[in-house]
């Protein structure tokens, strides 16, 4: 059974999200009626063909999270010029969160804008990364701090497609999953598949109707990833984003804890869920404090001091901490 989501956006902007066994099909009626041609922006070794109805050539972009360059966009523009790829045509992102990261953005600067449809084909991108319309790459000083918001024209979440994700990239994607936990989603270990992928995407299509633009709310979908982005940032530690997303959940719970937001019996449940899904509770060996605390910095919510998303008596929501020392006693915790 296929489940239709609406992200429900002003200004006849919204899109239908598609999740289900065989949503993949339905890709062609998702195409805009005046694209003549289609753009698939994808990665080696994806290993999803989609058919777009019209015209279509495949371009792919290198594997990896280094693949989310300002060179790689300016490649990919210009080989859709050469192509002769119009405002009028459109683009389908079939991928992970990486592929739909630059494929979103290359949409959005290109001819000022032109029509994406994400194919979401790994539980990471299909539960997160291909809904909400933020889209960007990587600098060398931080992730994510080029980028747009351009809402797709649609989300195609065939869940057939992660049946034959390698082991450790459909766990990874359980991080984002496990922070729908505590955004509302309640006991989604105890749901299966299919619903749980369907429940997340609920969950973010609200919070994007409310806040499309993360001026408010939205930023409740960055629980868990103030530490994850610093360690990504570092370079030095082997994490998968979903992977590091769950140490930043746990350290977020324990910095929560220190700050006298949540009790010990709250902790002990981020750890269980985390633990639940397989996945890590606890930073790499060689961790460095300093460098992590330098990191905290750059995050793109940090405007007026070094803001994180924390549970509390109101649910999750940003709070400022300015106590060094406090964040430093967080991170001893992760790290035992």
């Amino acid at each position: 059974m296929q489940r239709v989501i609406t992200v429900d956006l002003a200004n006849d902007r919204s899109y239908p999200v598609i999740v289900g066994s065989g949503a993949l099909g339905r890709l062609a009626e998702l195409v805009p009626g005046a694209a003549k041609r289609v753009a698939v922006i994808t990665q080696d070794g994806i290993g999803v063909e989609v058919d777009s109805g019209v015209e279509q050539r495949t371009f792919e972009i290198e594997n990896g999270e280094q693949a989310k360059r300002l060179d790689v966009v300016a490649d990919l523009t210009s080989r859709l010029a050469r192509w002769g790829l119009t405002r009028n045509d459109a683009v389908v992102a079939v991928g992970g969160g990486v592929v739909t990261d630059v494929g979103g953005f290359v949409a959005s600067v290109y001819h000022r804008g032109i029509p994406v449809i994400h194919v979401a084909t790994t539980l990471l991108g299909q539960i997160d990364a291909a809904i909400g319309g933020k889209c960007g790459v990587n600098l060398p000083e931080g992730k994510n701090l080029v980028g747009s918001f351009w809402q797709p024209a649609a989300v195609v979440c065939d869940t057939d497609t992660l049946a034959t994700l390698p082991e450790r990239e459909f766990r990874a994607g359980l991080g984002e999953l496990a922070k729908y936990h505590f955004l509302g989603g309640g006991r989604l270990d105890l749901m299966e598949l299919d619903e749980r992928v369907a429940a997340c995407v609920r969950i973010k299509a609200s919070v994007v109707a409310e806040d499309e633009r993360e001026g408010g709310r939205r930023v409740v979908l960055n629980y868990g990833h103030t530490l994850a982005h610093a360690l990504e940032s570092a370079g030095t530690y082997e994490l998968r984003h979903g992977e590091a997303v769950a140490i930043g959940l746990v350290y977020a719970a324990e910095l929560a804890n220190r700050l006298g937001r949540i009790d010990a019996a709250s902790v002990q449940e981020h750890i269980r869920v985390v633990e639940h899904y397989g996945l890590p509770t606890t930073v790499p060996a060689g961790f460095d404090s300093a460098e992590i605390l330098a990191l905290f910095a750059r995050d793109k919510k940090a405007v007026d001091g070094i803001t994180f998303v924390l549970d509390g008596p109101n649910g999750v929501e940003p709070v400022l901490v300015e106590d060094s020392a406090v964040l430093l006693d967080a991170l001893e915790a992760v790290r035992r």
